[in-house]
């Protein structure tokens, strides 16, 4: 029997089942232990250290008894430090993404998702690379920065190679002012080699969702293909660090097992990598199964409800502090509204999740991975989160800067990321007023500027961010960043 160690590299070990049951087993007994409660989230409030903040953050045992809690004021409580962690670290701050799906060619059996090989109905697609371009454009003409490319695992449609090529397009598509400055990564479990060549073709995040950790579900979920072998999939993330890649994305598919389980092998894997490599996850993302070509939600049985859900969310930040996390237009307005309180820190906007879907002036459905249910324009979404007082922000400075793996942790760790992050949030949506902006969408921006400027406390930086934000407004310069 494979025994519990967050530093081995062997998945079973890491995500250890005994271990998750035993953790699980424990929740249960204390869910209502109301001293222990308390001091959980004692420990994980946020404090003041120097001139930011730090959070020791909670163990898979600990964040799990909160989960299991089902007291009100506690949950309430949960919401609260969720929220103030955001705040200490991230700030009011929403960094803006799409996905672009290069491909929906597939040689998995994945029972969830409308591209298993099975499917013979689905319209299979993979974009040619002019193509690639024509959608890039589209992107640039919406705004977008930051993409997140997406494509099924198939060797012979969608090798490496075609990967990279697609990635080498999208970086060199320079339209109007619009530059895509950084491309991450939502590929298939690969080798330590490719790893490598996705690092060198300056990729920004490699995200792999774990799916379901629960390892029997898992193979049934994944009847054949490559993606069958839970311990090579599982085990991705460990490869890619290998390979040079210090930003990776980690997210499991809730409502395919246990939620309960999903939870606490999550953040064993969070707690895996800080142990092995220094650094945990640069995103945890938080998707739940949704309807899609030849997939039926209601055919799986562990679905949770927008309560369960948001407090998945916040019990996940209070665990592991300073990570990214992201939902997408997987989720509803409102869904996304109150999951924006308790620790989110990404959202997609403008999303089609077809490939090619955003060459059309009509949303296609024939190749789409699952329905989108926010489908409000980028613009509507900017606009959406300004009026509730959150930055949109394009910004991919530290990225290009090198302030990426254990270099951002530690920043974001000691609270003085926000001395760069705020400005260049603030002149990156000037960048989206100027180009894109729809007239009221401008001027709630400027006015939201123009407040959150007076915000910066260092005069010096404050002064720099003012005068490029004028540079951007008169003389079409772009692209400031501290």
């Amino acid at each position: 029997m494979a025994v519990y160690d967050p530093k081995s590299l062997k998945a079973e070990e890491f995500i250890n089942d005994e271990e998750i049951r035993a953790t699980l087993a424990y929740a249960e007994a204390n869910k209502d232990n109301i001293a222990l409660i308390d001091e959980i989230l004692e420990k994980a409030r946020p404090r003041k250290a120097g001139n930011g903040c730090t959070c020791a953050g909670l163990t898979h045992r600990e964040a799990s008894v909160l989960l299991a809690c089902e007291i009100p004021e506690k949950i309430e409580r949960m919401y609260e430090i969720a929220e103030e962690i955001k705040l200490a670290f991230y700030g009011n701050r929403i960094v803006i993404f799409a996905p672009l799906y290069l491909s929906n060619y597939c040689v998995n059996g994945c029972v969830y998702c409308p591209y298993h090989l099975k499917n013979k109905h689905i319209v299979r697609k993979k974009l040619t690379q002019e193509e690639v371009r024509a959608e890039v454009i589209a992107l640039q003409d919406m705004g977008h920065k930051r993409l997140a490319i997406e494509s099924g695992e198939d060797p012979v449609n969608n090798p490496i190679e075609y990967i990279l090529e697609c990635i080498d397009t999208i970086y060199n598509v320079h339209h109007k002012n619009g530059d895509i400055r950084r491309v991450n990564v939502n590929i298939a479990a690969t080798t330590v080699e490719n790893y490598r060549k996705l690092k060198d073709a300056g990729i920004g995040t490699y995200i792999l969702f774990q799916e379901t950790y629960h390892k029997k579900s898992y193979e049934e979920l994944h009847p054949t293909g490559p993606k069958h072998d839970y311990a090579y999939h599982t085990e991705a993330m460990d490869r890619a660090m290998e390979g040079g890649i210090d930003d990776v994305g980690l997210g499991v598919l809730f409502g395919l097992e246990m939620y309960r389980y999903e939870f606490a092998g999550l953040i064993m894997h969070a707690e895996h990598l800080e142990a092995v490599h220094g650094v945990g996850p640069h995103t945890i993302s938080v998707p739940r199964v949704k309807k899609a070509d030849d997939i039926d939600p209601d055919m799986f049985d562990n679905g949770i409800d927008d309560e369960t859900f948001t407090k998945i969310a916040a019990c996940i930040r209070l665990a592991v502090p300073y990570t990214g996390m992201i939902i997408s237009t997987r989720e509803t307005e409102a869904v996304r509204k109150r999951m924006l309180r308790v620790g989110i820190s990404q959202v997609s906007g403008g999303s089609r999740t077809s490939v090619g879907g955003y060459t059309e002036k009509e949303r296609p459905h024939d190749t789409e991975q699952f329905d989108v249910s926010d489908q409000r324009t980028l613009d509507e979404v900017v606009r959406w989160l300004m009026e509730t007082g959150h930055i949109p922000s394009f910004c991919t400075a530290c990225y290009r800067a090198g302030r990426t793996g254990d270099r951002f942790m530690s920043l974001c760790k000691s609270g003085q990321i926000l001395n760069c992050c705020h400005p260049n949030a603030l002149m990156t949506l000037a960048e989206y007023l100027v180009d894109y902006a729809s007239d009221g969408t401008k001027q709630v921006g400027w006015e939201m500027i123009r407040q959150e400027l007076e915000r910066i406390p260092k005069e010096t930086v404050r002064k720099i961010a003012e005068e490029n934000i004028e540079a951007i407004r008169s003389s079409n310069r772009r692209d400031f960043r501290f």
